[in-house]
């Protein structure tokens, strides 16, 4: 049904989809999906009694509100990708070492693909118009290797059966099309926005497949690597052309391109920091021995809620000797994320036309003037929904006279 008893470490709930009891006295916390998260729709006025709790463990670009300190100021606790958050979604796409550890194509084999004509970097995208931009530079790249594209974005190779091209195959990991792209040396891996800790299948998968990525997306992705020789990052490289080289090189040179799989052999994986992240997280992945991340997150605000209730009740009995509970608020490293960048070049390069520049600019700004208006709304105990475009123009009128 649409209620629930959950049961927790420190004590039980009920848990609801039903929005009727949204403004209950008894309703301790709200947990707000990040992605259907809208400032403009947010419950107003906010009650003093509730927490308000985020679940978002996907791209920063679904809802660039996030990604802005009065944005996520808004929430008591959160459950993100970022190992900041209160409940880390990190390691979400990795099931485990063993994952990892799935024996690879052997290079023989990949060679004599090489011989058939295929190219030594495989690309795979359909969602083109993103964030990171990634398709500029895959574009820039291709000028200097060869690079074979079977999804819309770039596409310049079919896939051998109409079974493989349906998206639907790609995404549940169906046995023929995997064994299909293991045969490529190196996956072009680049997330679709750029974070802290915002790591993928497109990163897990090449590496379970025995297929070098070839990454950009979290900056911080070498914390979490197997090895320090894993992964080819985008950003070591000067230029596209220099990228291509090294790539070329590997080809060429099979003793050097398997160091990067030694991870995969008996104690390959030394990255202690990961091996230490996967034993502690509280959740599985395709695991039915442990409760999956939003379950775990339900019962992390339980007993938060069931703590908070008890510190209340213990202020009220005695309140010159007990202060009463203070707020936990998130922080802007909860989620913060850069303003997006051109793949390729400098903004300064772009048309004025350019229709990234336009849409990915324009909505990390307007975002950030999303989660103020909200912020404002909330500290002048609004409860009118429809004020928040007026706060929205006063927003956009004061930055215009500051500047």
């Amino acid at each position: 049904g649409d209620t629930e008893r959950i049961d927790c470490p420190r004590g039980s709930c009920l848990v609801t989809r039903s929005r009727r009891v949204a403004r209950h006295r008894r309703t301790k916390a709200l947990i707000f999906y990040g992605t259907d998260f809208r400032a403009y729709e947010a419950p107003l006025p906010r009650l003093p009694h509730q927490t308000w709790a985020l679940f978002h463990e996907e791209s920063p670009m679904n809802n660039y509100v996030l990604s802005h300190s009065p944005g996520i100021r808004l929430f008591n606790y959160t459950a993100t990708f970022r190992r900041e958050s209160d409940y880390p979604l990190t390691l979400q796409w990795l099931p485990g070492t063993g994952y990892l550890r799935a024996p690879a194509v052997p290079l023989a084999e990949k060679d004599a693909w090489r011989r058939k004509g295929y190219g030594p970097v495989l690309y795979m995208q359909s969602h083109c118009d993103v964030p990171s931009d990634r398709d500029r530079y895959v574009r820039e790249l291709m000028k200097y290797i060869q690079v074979d594209s079977y999804g819309k974005c770039l596409h310049n190779r079919e896939l051998p059966s109409e079974r493989l091209r349906d998206t639907s195959t790609a995404t549940t990991e169906d046995s023929e099309f995997m064994t299909f792209i293991a045969r490529y040396k190196f996956h072009l891996a680049l997330e679709n926005a750029i974070c802290d800790d915002y790591m993928t299948e497109k990163l897990w998968r090449p590496m379970h497949l025995g297929a070098v990525p070839v990454y950009r997306g979290s900056p911080a992705v070498r914390d979490w690597m197997p090895n320090n020789l894993s992964i080819i990052l985008i950003d070591d490289f000067d230029s596209p052309r220099e990228l291509a080289k090294y790539l070329d090189f590997l080809d060429k040179n099979g003793e050097e391109y398997l160091k990067y799989l030694e991870y995969k052999n008996v104690d390959g994986i030394k990255n202690q920091f990961l091996l230490e992240s996967l034993e502690k997280r509280e959740w599985g992945v395709n695991d039915m021995t442990l409760p999956n991340y939003l379950n775990g997150f339900e019962c992390f605000i339980c007993d938060k809620e069931n703590m908070r209730v008890k510190e209340e009740k213990e202020h009220k009995k005695s309140p010159g000797k007990v202060p009463a509970p203070r707020p936990h608020i998130a922080q802007f490293k909860h989620m913060g994320c850069p303003m997006p960048t051109p793949g390729f070049g400098s903004v300064e390069d772009l048309s004025e036309g350019d229709s990234w520049k336009e849409m990915w600019l324009q909505d990390y700004w307007q975002s950030l003037d999303q989660g103020e208006a909200l912020t404002a709304m909330i500290h002048r105990n609004e409860s009118h929904q429809g004020r928040f475009w007026d706060y929205m123009h006063e927003i956009f009128l004061k930055r215009t006279r500051q500047h």
